[in-house]
C-alpha cells in the first residue's frame, strides 16, 4: 500500500471515528443539540399550534357571523314577505333571491300550500340545496316552539351547525319566519376558509422546520464554543497522563473555562516543579547508592581475601587445637559479617541497576528442569529439595536471572519453612510455571502484603538477620524483566508456596546486559533475611 493511500485510510478511519463520537448518545454535543433541539421544537410547536387555533377560530367566526347576519336579515326582508301559503313559483323564486346575496349561499324554503301539502323551493333547482342535507338534530331544533319568557321573546330562533360532507366543510344554519311563514335553510361552502387555514398550517409547520433547524446550529455553535475548551483540557490531561509535564492550555477570556484552563495550568507547573524535584532527588540517591557500592568494592576485595586467609587459619590451627580459642570466635564473626557486606554491596547494586532501567536480558534457549537442578547442585540442595520437572521443557529466558530468582526462593523455603521444599514445573499456555512449596507454618497474612518489599523483616522486633531484606524484592524484579511474575499465598495442606511464571519466549529489550561489566546479581546467593523468622518460625 502507498502512502497516500495509507494517509487517506488514515483520514477515512479518523473521519468515521469522529462521526461516530459525535452520534454516541453519551456525546455531551448530541445531548445539548437534542436538548436545544427538543426545547425548540416544544416552543415551535406549541406557538405555532396556539397561533393555528386562534387563527381558526378567528377565521371561521368571522365568516360564521357574516353568514349568519346576511341569511337572518335575507329571511326578514324576503321570506318574511311571502304569505303564509304561498305557491311553488313564489317559494322558488324567492329561494334564488336570496341565494344572490353578498354571501352567495344555497337556500332551501319550507312552507305549505293552502291544502296542507308542504312544498320546497331550494336556489339550485332540483338538484341543489335538499331537506336531506340538513341534519336532523339542526331540523329539530329549528322546528321546535320555545316557551316564551320574558328573556325569551319569539317561540323560533336561528340555529347553525358546521358539517363536512365529501372533505368539504360547510355552515348549515335555519329558522322560521317570526309570526308565521315558510322555514328558511342555508347552506354555505367554507372551502375557501378552509384552504387559507390549510396554508397558515403549511406556513406554520415550515415555520417550526426552520425553528428547530435553527436551534440545531445554534446549539451546534454553543455545543463548539463551550466543548472546544472541555476537549483541548482533555487532550492537555491525557499528555500530562502521559508525563509530557510540559503540556499548557492556551488562556482566553474571564469566563468559568477559562477560570479552569488557568487552574489546570496552575496544577501542571506545580506538578512539573514535584516531579522534577523528586526526579532530581530520586536521581541523587541513585548515584549515591551506586557510587557507595562501587567504593566499597575495592576495600571488600580486599576483605574477602583476608578473610578466606583467616578461614583457612582457622581451619587448619583448628584441627592441631593450637587456634586461640578466646580469638576464634572473633575470626568467626568478621568471617560471616564480611560475606554478609558482600553479599548486600551486590544486592544494593542489581537494585540500582533495576532503578535506573539499565538490568537488560541475556537470552538462551534453557532446559528449566537442567536449570533448577544445576542451582540446587551449585548449593548442595539435593538432599532437601524434591524437584518434580519433566526434562525437554524449553524456554528462552537469561540462565544467570533465573539462577538467582531459583536460588533465592528455594534458600527462603529452607531456612524459613519446612523441609522437604518441593520445586514442580509445568508449561500453561504460553508460559512456564515453577512452584516452590515448603513444609513450614506458612506466612502470617499480615506478612503476606509486603514479602516483596525492600528491606521488609517480618518481626520488628529483630531488625537484624542474616539476610538483607531485598533477595526476594531482587527475585521479582528479575522476573518482572523476563515479562512474568512471583506471587505468594499459603497453601491449604500447610507451609508457604512461592509461584513463578515466566514466559516461554520474551522480548527482550537488548541483547547484553547493561552496566559495568560485572554479573550485576546475588551471584546465586539466597537472601536469607528478606521473609524473616519471629518465634513462631517462618513469617
Amino acid at each position: 500500500m502507498t502512502e497516500e493511500h495509507q494517509g487517506g485510510s488514515r483520514g477515512w478511519t479518523a473521519a468515521r471515528k469522529g462521526v461516530w463520537s459525535w452520534l454516541r448518545f453519551t456525546s455531551l454535543r448530541l445531548r445539548l443539540v437534542l436538548v436545544f433541539g427538543l426545547v425548540a421544537l416544544t416552543a415551535a410547536v406549541s406557538a405555532s399550534g396556539i397561533a393555528y387555533w386562534l387563527n381558526r377560530e378567528a377565521v371561521l367566526t368571522r365568516t360564521q357571523d357574516a353568514v349568519l347576519r346576511d341569511f337572518e336579515q335575507e329571511m326578514q326582508n324576503r321570506a318574511g314577505a311571502l304569505s303564509e301559503h304561498p305557491t311553488q313559483d313564489e317559494l322558488q323564486h324567492t329561494a334564488g333571491q336570496m341565494a344572490n346575496s353578498s354571501q352567495r349561499f344555497g337556500v332551501l324554503l319550507v312552507a305549505e300550500d293552502a291544502d296542507g301539502d308542504t312544498m320546497y323551493g331550494s336556489s339550485g333547482g332540483l338538484d341543489g340545496f335538499a331537506l336531506s342535507d340538513v341534519p336532523e338534530s339542526l331540523r329539530t331544533a329549528v322546528n321546535k316552539e320555545q316557551k316564551l319568557t320574558s328573556a325569551n321573546k319569539h317561540p323560533y330562533h336561528l340555529y347553525w351547525q358546521r358539517i363536512t360532507e365529501d372533505d368539504t366543510p360547510y355552515l348549515v344554519a335555519g329558522t322560521k319566519v317570526i309570526g308565521g311563514g315558510p322555514t328558511g335553510y342555508m347552506l354555505k361552502s367554507l372551502e375557501p376558509e378552509a384552504k387559507d387555514l390549510n396554508s397558515l398550517a403549511w406556513s406554520l409547520g415550515i415555520a417550526t422546520a426552520l425553528a428547530l433547524l435553527g436551534s440545531a446550529l445554534l446549539a451546534q455553535a454553543l455545543a463548539t464554543t463551550v466543548l472546544k475548551p472541555v476537549h483541548r483540557l482533555g487532550v492537555a490531561a491525557r499528555r500530562l497522563g502521559e508525563g509530557r509535564l510540559d503540556t499548557r492550555l492556551r488562556v482566553s477570556g474571564t469566563d468559568e473555562l477559562a477560570d479552569l484552563s488557568r487552574t489546570f495550568n496552575s496544577a501542571a507547573e506545580n506538578l512539573e516543579k514535584r516531579v522534577a524535584d523528586m526526579a532530581g532527588r530520586e536521581q541523587a540517591s541513585r548515584r549515591f547508592v551506586a557510587d557507595m557500592s562501587h567504593e566499597l568494592r575495592t576495600p571488600l576485595t580486599a576483605l574477602t581475601a583476608v578473610t578466606e586467609v583467616l578461614e583457612e587459619e582457622l581451619e587448619f590451627e583448628g584441627e592441631s587445637g593450637s587456634f586461640d580459642p578466646m580469638v576464634e570466635p572473633a575470626v568467626r564473626l568478621v568471617v560471616s559479617e564480611t560475606r554478609r557486606l558482600n553479599d548486600l554491596v551486590e544486592n544494593l547494586m542489581e537494585v540500582t541497576r533495576f532503578d535506573a532501567g539499565t538490568a537488560r536480558l541475556v537470552l538462551d534457549d534453557v532446559d528449566v528442569a537442567d536449570q533448577i537442578t544445576a542451582c540446587i547442585d551449585a548449593r548442595a540442595w539435593l538432599d532437601a529439595v524434591d524437584l518434580d520437572a519433566e526434562r525437554g521443557i524449553h524456554a528462552r529466558l537469561d540462565p544467570r536471572r533465573l539462577d538467582v530468582i531459583l536460588a533465592n526462593l528455594i534458600g527462603n523455603a529452607l531456612k524459613h519453612g519446612g523441609s522437604p521444599v518441593r520445586v514442580s514445573v509445568a508449561r500453561a499456555d504460553d508460559e512456564i510455571v515453577i512452584r516452590v512449596r515448603d513444609h513450614g507454618p506458612g506466612i502470617p497474612e499480615d506478612v503476606l502484603p509486603h514479602v516483596f518489599d525492600r528491606f521488609y523483616k517480618a518481626s520488628a522486633s529483630r531488625p537484624r538477620s542474616e539476610g538483607s531484606g531485598l533477595g526476594l524484592s531482587i527475585a521479582l524484579e528479575n522476573a518482572h524483566i523476563h515479562g512474568g511474575g512471583i506471587t505468594a499465598e499459603n497453601s491449604p495442606e500447610g507451609g508457604a508456596v512461592f509461584v513463578l511464571r515466566l514466559p516461554q519466549d520474551p522480548s527482550p529489550s537488548t541483547d547484553e546486559d547493561a552496566g559495568d561489566g560485572d554479573d550485576g546479581g546475588t551471584g546465586g546467593v539466597p537472601d536469607d533475611g528478606s521473609r524473616g523468622k519471629d518465634a513462631k518460625g517462618q513469617v
